[in-house]
């Protein structure tokens, strides 16, 4: 059977404070053979270059989160810069915009953001896009930017597929997670059943977004055989062909030999 990539996940998360060494060490006879644990904030960034070096088969993202751009300055823009270069950074990420909350100020998401892409850009590296409430504004900073050129995901899909052929039509991979096996997911499940399968990746997004029957309870990567079943099911397909597909995926996204 083919192993499972979590694309995208927050083993930092102070969820895991009490047995992250246990879970983490459990994941591989789990069959999840590979995780990017991904840096929101220039703490959690810290953690996860940890985490990165700790466990063999954890990679790592480091970026600002749109909610936490309002802490970012110039220095930590040079910090991050220097430690993207690291050989298991495969992303920077997760950067975006996010216009749930009233704060950060939008301007001040949209500053942070460009100025991320431009550091992927330098460094060669993929993105890992968070855009939650803000569709237009994402697109369109991604077009300016010619982000297509960069490449990467957008993370945690919540569009339309109409929204998702202007993505897809720039190269990104979609991120697809425990949200799909939701009843209320109508939208999401039509997209998915639009966007072809060599562009989905997994992801958890853990400690959040567990998927049924686990919904509401503390998320992990051994919960993503779940979203395999539920992406099987709208595409058609066997588990394993699914399992095989989105396995390459992943690779493909992060640029990283098999």
């Amino acid at each position: 059977m083919t192993p499972i990539f979590d694309t995208h996940a927050h083993y930092d998360d102070e969820a895991f404070e009490e047995d992250r060494e246990e879970l983490l060490g459990k994941l591989p006879d789990q069959g999840i053979a590979r995780v990017v644990n991904v840096g929101a904030s220039l703490r959690s960034c810290e953690k996860t270059l940890e985490l990165m070096e700790r466990w063999d088969f954890v990679y790592g993202a480091l970026g600002v989160h749109p909610n936490e751009t309002a802490e970012l300055t110039e220095d930590g823009l040079e910090w991050l810069r220097q430690k993207v270069s690291h050989r298991k950074c495969v992303a920077v990420g997760e950067i975006g915009l996010d216009y749930y909350w009233d704060e950060p100020d939008r301007e001040i998401q949209k500053n942070w953001f460009v100025k991320q892409l431009h550091l992927a850009r330098q460094a060669g590296k993929p993105v890992i896009i968070h855009s939650r409430e803000a569709a237009k504004d994402t697109a369109d900073i991604l077009t300016a930017e010619r982000a297509g050129e960069i490449g990467g995901v957008i993370h945690c899909y919540s569009y339309t597929k109409q929204m998702a052929r202007i993505f897809l039509d720039m190269g990104f991979f979609i991120g697809i997670g425990g949200v799909l096996t939701f009843k209320n997911a109508k939208k999401l499940k039509e997209a998915v059943e639009y966007i072809p399968l060599d562009r989905i990746v997994l992801e958890t997004d853990c400690p959040y977004l567990a998927p049924e029957p686990n919904r509401g309870k503390r998320n992990g990567s051994w919960n993503l055989p779940f979203v395999v079943s539920a992406l099987a099911a709208i595409k058609g397909m066997d588990e394993e062909e699914v399992r095989r597909a989105v396995w390459e995926n992943a690779f493909r996204l992060y640029r990283l030999g098999q």
